[in-house]
């Protein structure tokens, strides 16, 4: 909660102009644009002149490169008398430029290129980092340690607990359960979904130095870590940490002792009954908003982290997380209804009046954590698409107003995630949900030159960040781009493409217009910079006109774009419009990661309310199937069958015992194989020097995901669990990390999927992408030499090699063409490793005439 109580009370007033206000202004993304997006900048007028044309002009020559018409007028909005958007969609050529009109209007210089994002998201884990509670990187020394004191559980009030940790809510130090576990979701959504707009340069404390791991991943699991803290048992759950006496004074956090038990807080247990120990009290009706928040949380944080080296993450760990997913998760059933943040001395507190949404996006974490096929399958998504049901579309963007935080998370993340699992008819009805709430903005948006149909409520930065979101996840899902300029709009707004013309994230882009006098004590006491922060933005004139105890310090450099509609100050004293907040930034932190990974290419100029397809984003490269060649669903599963050759696979994601002795023992026959290894094996640094030497044996290495992604359902194979934009992201992040240990540019270009299990979508997109799908003929158990013996489908080694030999002997092409694949290492508790036999099968076979060639020669 962000309130700081001042002494006086400053009504908004309209803008007033004087004479040495510009009669009129351009406003422009300021982070830049990419080639192939939607390019719109807004002019505006303060005195009601019109424009004709406008000029893009090279910032570095100061050639003019196009004169282009101004378009139609959109009238008065805001400030402005008379508005303009002004179209340059159609130019693409990378460069820095600037707009410039007849009356002498300017924009800033502002960037196109496809790298104009790279590196955004990162810059704002900054903010991330400097949030946290516990051990504080930034400040390097550390804040709330003996967090704190139980009230309302059902232990004795005032037991101490250890609920260290976490982040500041915002500028304040209170936390929230509710806020941290979005915040926690939508970073690892981001790695999950967009692993190369992510760096490695801190380490898992925050301090400076590389781990091998995605900073997000990281950050990420400080949230984990807390969560975990606030539902320690099955039945335990917590859901804040302090409360409004908080705001008794600005300071850098350390220790606080303004709650009376001496550097404790006190830790609020979700009954879902009213609560408040003062005064106020909230109007909560049960628990499942906090419980289901909680549970997508923990569960996609168990989806991350199970595959990774024991170093950065133990297995116990890694189970607590699936254990308390679950356990969350059944409490959200059992204790239906919202969970609201408890007041203090103050009326404000965290107004959340749905769950369903929370409850939906939890019941498709636990099928997805437990990869559940059949009938069970179907159970979660039946369960999942009722609490769908109940809230198509998210409220806030049916009303023009909302108390604080009443409908959160401000995009229903369980609709995206949803629809991946659906079938395509019941997708559409998930779809058209998304859908209904994008026309609704559409509708009140059109009208005016920045198409802004979010209204102006408390933290509106945080809905046009999460409408920008759920646009894009409808163009992703559906390939229907008609909403591609509503969608860019909203993004631009929070860079520079607003009324005041500023960027509302802190120190980004550097050395523009951005907030430099925050609501906050790091800035006002220490000079302290809060790089990355997204702050809350405009709120509606009436709405700051009546807020308690703002005060402003300093003249208001924007006063001439004050008006009715929109008040924003960059001013310390105004805690309505310019306080950074950590959800906001998280949730901006993905959608930052989507914009620097996507690949779409609109038509030169979208128009919300036309439809328009998808173009696929093609290297050019075509190829055709090979006549003497076996093809199943688009993947080549054989080569020739007239050719006595026989290809050997092997593919890596999370282990590699058997690497050195099948390097060894291939380098012993002289032969060389073909290895398919996942992302995460080629960053792995204990495998760093298998895959050099697997490399200086002439083997091909080739993709085999990033990220191991199930794309496809076990039992209806055509329903997707990815989207195209998810593949393609993955797929390219794999060759990034295969670009740094080989260099060769290898033709044909060949992917072999993650569990061997695809379907015609996926061929087809990973031929757009230039390359092609393949996967081992199917007829022998080779393929299951991962089995261990505690599973149903166990295979030992002897039962494997009878399989190979059967074949080989009873079909009359024997094993011409043959696409073999094993596995380069195994878990623990398969100790007959099927490797151990490579010596003796390739000597059997070599003797039976086959020869062993890489799966590019086949």
């Amino acid at each position: 909660m962000r309130f700081v109580l001042f002494v006086s009370l400053l009504l908004s007033s309209l803008s007033v102009i004087t004479p040495d206000d510009p009669p009129a202004v351009i406003r422009i993304n300021l982070l830049g644009y990419r080639p192939g997006s939607p390019k719109i900048a807004v002019w505006g007028s303060l005195t009601g002149q019109t424009a004709g044309t406008f000029e893009l002009v090279d910032e570095q020559t100061s050639q003019v490169i196009r004169q282009l018409p101004a378009g139609r007028a959109f009238g008065e909005y805001g400030p402005f008398r008379q508005t303009y958007r002004l179209d340059f969609s159609a130019f693409r050529k990378p460069g820095r430029y600037y707009l410039r009109t007849a009356d002498g209007a300017r924009s800033p210089g502002f960037r196109i290129g496809e790298g104009v994002y790279a590196g955004a998201a990162d810059f704002c884990l900054r903010y991330m980092r400097q949030q946290r509670s516990g051990y504080n990187p930034f400040l390097k020394d550390s804040c709330h340690t003996h967090d704190g004191y139980t009230m309302y559980g059902p232990m004795p009030d005032s037991t101490h607990i250890d609920a260290s940790g976490g982040w500041h809510d915002a500028s304040d130090y209170l936390q929230y359960v509710t806020t941290s576990a979005n915040a926690t979701y939508h970073l690892l959504a981001a790695l999950r979904d967009f692993p190369t707009a992510f760096g490695d340069q801190y380490q898992t404390n925050g301090l400076a130095g590389m781990n091998g791991q995605p900073d997000v991943l990281d950050e990420a699991r400080w949230g984990l870590d807390w969560l975990l803290k606030m539902h320690p048992t099955d039945t335990w759950l917590f859901n804040q940490l302090g409360d409004d006496r908080d705001h008794s004074a600005m300071r850098i956090p350390k220790q606080d002792s303004m709650y009376g038990k001496g550097a404790e807080r006190p830790v609020y247990f979700a009954t879902g009954q009213p609560q408040g120990l003062f005064k106020y009290k909230n109007r909560a009706t049960g628990v499942a908003s906090t419980a289901g928040k909680v549970s997508s949380a923990l569960s996609l944080g168990y989806q991350l982290l199970r595959n990774r080296q024991a170093n950065y993450v133990s297995r116990a760990y890694v189970d607590k997380l699936q254990k308390r997913s679950q356990s969350a998760y059944t409490l959200g059933i059992q204790k239906p209804g919202n969970s609201q943040t408890a007041p203090g001395r103050a009326p404000y507190f965290y107004e959340e009046d749905n769950y369903v949404d929370d409850m939906e996006l939890a019941t498709v974490e636990q099928l997805n954590a437990t990869r559940a096929t059949g009938a069970q399958a179907t159970k979660w998504q039946n369960t999942a698409l009722a609490f769908a049901r109940r809230e198509p579309v998210t409220p806030w963007i049916l009303n023009d107003t909302a108390r604080h935080y009443q409908w959160y998370p401000f995009v229903n993340v369980g609709h995206a995630e949803l629809a991946k699992h659906l079938p395509r008819a019941s997708r559409k009805t998930v779809t058209d949900f998304y859908k209904s709430g994008i026309e609704t903005i559409w509708k009140r948006g059109s009208q005016n030159a920045f198409y802004r149909g979010v209204p102006f409520t408390w933290c509106s930065n945080n809905l046009t960040t999460s409408f920008a979101t759920q646009c894009f996840w409808y163009r992703q899902l559906t390939a229907d781009d008609q909403f591609a300029s509503l969608e860019q709009a909203n993004f631009d707004w929070l860079f520079g493409c607003n009324p005041w013309g500023t960027s509302f994230v802190y120190g980004l882009p550097a050395n523009a217009d951005t907030p430099s006098d925050p609501h906050s004590s790091f800035t006002h006491l220490k000079n302290y910079p809060i790089d990355g922060g997204l702050v809350d933005g405009p709120v509606r004139g009436s709405i700051y006109g009546n807020l308690i105890g703002i005060t402003l310090h300093e003249p208001d450099e924007y006063a001439p774009f004050q008006s009715k509609v929109a008040v924003y100050h960059d001013d310390y004293g105004d805690y309505s419009t310019n306080e950074p907040t950590m959800d906001g930034t998280a949730s901006l932190v993905y959608l930052l990661a989507a914009k620097h990974a996507e690949t779409y290419k609109p038509a030169p100029k979208p128009i919300p309310g036309r439809k328009a397809t998808l173009p696929a984003n093609k290297l050019p490269v075509k190829r055709g199937t090979d006549r003497n060649s076996t093809y199943f669903k688009g993947a080549k599963i054989r080569g020739d069958t007239t050719v006595r050759n026989l290809a050997l696979v092997f593919t890596g994601d999370e282990f590699a015992d058997g690497g050195s002795s099948i390097a060894r023992t291939l380098q012993k026959h002289s032969v060389r194989a073909s290895f398919f290894l996942t992302g995460r094996f080629l960053r792995n640094p204990a495998f760093a020097s298998l895959v050099k030497q697997l490399k200086q044996g002439g083997h091909y290495l080739g993709p085999h995901s990033d990220q191991h992604l199930l794309y496809c359902d076990w039992t209806r194979r055509d329903s997707l669990l990815v989207n195209r934009q998810q593949f393609v992201n993955d797929l390219r992040a794999n060759y990034a990390a295969l670009a740094q240990v080989d260099h060769t540019d290898k033709t044909p270009r060949l992917f072999l999927p993650p569990y061997e299990w695809y379907n015609d979508s996926i061929a087809a997109w990973t031929k757009r992408e230039g390359v092609q799908l393949i996967n081992y003929t199917p007829g022998t158990l080779s393929h299951a030499d991962y089995t261990t013996p505690q599973d149903r489908n166990y295979r030992s080694s002897a039962t494997i090699l009878t399989s190979i030999r059967a074949y080989e002997q009873q079909k009359t092409a024997g094993l011409n063409g043959f696409i073999l694949l094993m596995h380069i290492g195994t878990a623990s508790a398969r100790t007959d490793k099927l490797y151990a036999h490579l010596d003796e099968f390739l000597s059997e076979f070599r003797q039976k005439g086959y020869q062993f060639v890489r799966i590019d020669e086949l």
